[in-house]
């Protein structure tokens, strides 16, 4: 087990590097210099050099990067006139729009993607592997076909209608809920449910219908295998065969589908916190687009890419530890 944490660890950042050596030229050397789109058509050349040099865009391009990667390691100060800027380890790079460093942006967001991501993820597995377990066993044609309407009506509705749907519903119309703000949990935890409960079912629609789907197969496919058939003649009760045999292996697949799920929910809320107006990590995206704050852009990309492979880690170890066939190389 260490061993292969050892060698996906550094296999991970051979891909970081190369994930950040490919950002850095698509957004820093590819369009344009990032100086000009910080600085405005108006910039005087003079201002001009002054912010490429802040940005640290002044120098040769290996040194750019050689730099853009110490930062990460150990920190980078930024020249502002007399003073300087200092990015703490790991600097992504310092959003001059609002005069912080990135990492410090993502640090004050991220609490709002990962509560909007766990939640949602929490309420599709328990609907998804309840509506999948329960046809997979009860085998009824009728509720077959009415979880088969559900699934098919997850995927096909897109998020932002469902989200529409429900602030018109449960805020404008019934009033039971309150428009949603982010309270963070150590404020107030009934608080915080309360007001991302409507993104939690937005977001669970699609991973619902997903884990149903899946789980229903797997439920129908193990309790055809022979080992099933086996415990059967035993005479062991039909109840622990389910919960024993049945529901373990059908639930392997899901083990490395829920690790990458919640990381790309996480990292795909866009629509979702900027309909709600949770000031997460995507609405924080959505802004620096907006701004042409590229350093911000850069940050939020490399997060992104740290957290998929950190998903698939995680899945890869949980994938073993349910079905000890599983060898990890």
């Amino acid at each position: 087990m260490i061993g292969y944490l050892v060698r996906r660890l550094a296999g991970a950042l051979l891909v970081l590097a190369g994930l950040s050596l490919l950002l850095y030229g698509l957004f820093y050397l590819a369009p344009s210099d990032p100086a000009v789109l910080t600085c405005g058509k108006g910039c005087t050349p003079e201002r001009l050099a002054e912010v490429r040099h802040a940005m640290g865009v002044d120098g040769p391009v290996p040194v750019q990067y050689a730099e853009f990667l110490e930062g990460l390691v150990v920190g980078r100060d930024y020249p502002a006139g007399a003073d300087v800027r200092h990015c703490p380890a790991p600097c992504l790079g310092y959003s001059f729009e609002t005069d912080q460093p990135v990492t410090a942006l993502l640090a004050d967001r991220l609490p709002v993607s990962a509560s909007l991501a766990f939640g949602a993820e929490v309420l599709s597995l328990a609907a998804g592997v309840g509506a999948g377990v329960l046809v997979g066993v009860r085998r009824l044609r009728w509720l077959d076909r009415l979880v088969n309407a559900l699934v098919l009506t997850g995927y096909a509705v897109p998020v932002f209608l469902v989200g529409l749907l429900l602030l018109l519903l449960f805020c404008v119309h019934l009033q039971w809920l309150p428009f949603p703000s982010y309270v963070p949990f150590t404020t107030d935890p009934a608080a915080w449910a309360r007001n991302l409960l409507l993104p939690w079912v937005s977001l669970a629609v699609i991973q619902t219908a997903a884990y149903a789907r899946l789980t229903r197969a797997g439920i129908q496919e193990t309790l055809a295998e022979d080992h099933i058939r086996t415990a059967r003649a035993y005479g062991l009760p039909e109840s622990r065969i389910i919960r024993r045999r049945a529901l373990r292996g059908a639930l392997l697949p899901l083990v490395t589908l829920t690790a990458i799920d919640l990381a790309a929910i996480m990292t795909s809320a866009v629509l979702t916190e900027t309909m709600f107006g949770l000031p997460g990590v995507g609405q924080l995206l959505v802004g620096a687009v907006n701004q042409i704050d590229l350093p911000v852009v850069v940050g939020v990309t490399l997060l992104t890419g740290v957290l998929i492979m950190a998903a698939n880690t995680l899945a890869d170890l949980l994938y073993a530890a349910v079905d000890p066939r599983v060898q990890l190389r």
